[in-house]
């Protein structure tokens, strides 16, 4: 089982797609978050830092990324439909993954529709993850509430981004396998990511926040990958005779 595990992952080439992802939403989808967690009132840097689960010292490393100049900016339509573009790319990059492994053909220009509409999601998604993580007290809570909301947020995302090609029950187990990786990812990152943010900004610089961050969207990729691809085999072998 094992080796059929990798033998799916490397065939849709996990490790490059989680860098791929990576790079585009650290070049792409980081600017469309700060503008628009700036319309609303709400702190990108904190955003974040609810979603790696950093502690308080870590969190301020981020937040130092993201101090405001002293200029005011003003949004044009063309950088305003360049930011949307960059981010619809990333929502259009996580489509193509889930269509490739559930073998649901593309539907071209129809899917941009609901690649914005899951774009919006996610962002209400973030916001919520860190209001939650602020709430409430005990890890152990945290974590039960986080895979509740994982798991149901990926589950709704699998189903949305593959237009309702593959029915509810179908994705489910691929749903919890992401929610439980999720979590997990969360909890290391918690321990790990937290001190070595820390570590790196003091030794490097802002630069050591950025390499840290940008190591954790690769784990998300890989994350991603691995509860869809476990999900496919599942179901796979439910159907053999």
């Amino acid at each position: 089982m094992a080796g059929t595990l990798w033998s799916q992952l490397t065939a849709i080439d996990f490790f490059g797609h989680s860098f791929q992802l990576a790079a585009l939403a650290f070049l792409c989808f980081f600017p469309f978050l700060i503008v628009i967690t700036a319309a609303v009132g709400r702190d990108a840097a904190a955003v974040v830092a609810g979603w790696l689960g950093l502690d308080r010292p870590a969190a301020q490393a981020v937040a130092s990324l993201f101090t405001p100049g002293q200029g005011q900016g003003t949004l044009t339509v063309p950088s305003a439909f360049l930011l949307v573009l960059g981010a619809v790319a990333v929502a259009s990059v996580l489509q193509g993954w889930y269509q490739k492994v559930f073998d649901v053909p593309a539907r071209g220009w129809r899917d941009i529709r609901t690649q914005l509409y899951w774009l919006a999601a996610l962002l209400t998604y973030g916001v919520a993850q860190a209001a939650v993580g602020r709430t409430l007290g005990g890890p152990v809570l945290q974590s039960l509430v986080g895979f509740a909301f994982a798991t149901s947020f990926w589950w709704w995302s699998m189903h949305t981004l593959l237009a309702g090609a593959v029915r509810w029950p179908a994705l489910f187990p691929a749903a919890l396998v992401t929610g439980a990786c999720w979590t997990g990812l969360g909890v290391f990152s918690s321990h790990y990511f937290s001190s070595a943010i820390v570590a790196n900004q003091q030794k490097y610089g802002p630069i050591g926040v950025v390499m840290i961050i940008l190591s954790w969207l690769v784990a998300v990729g890989v994350v991603i990958h691995l509860g869809a691809v476990v999900g496919r085999l599942y179901l796979d072998r439910r159907a053999r005779p």
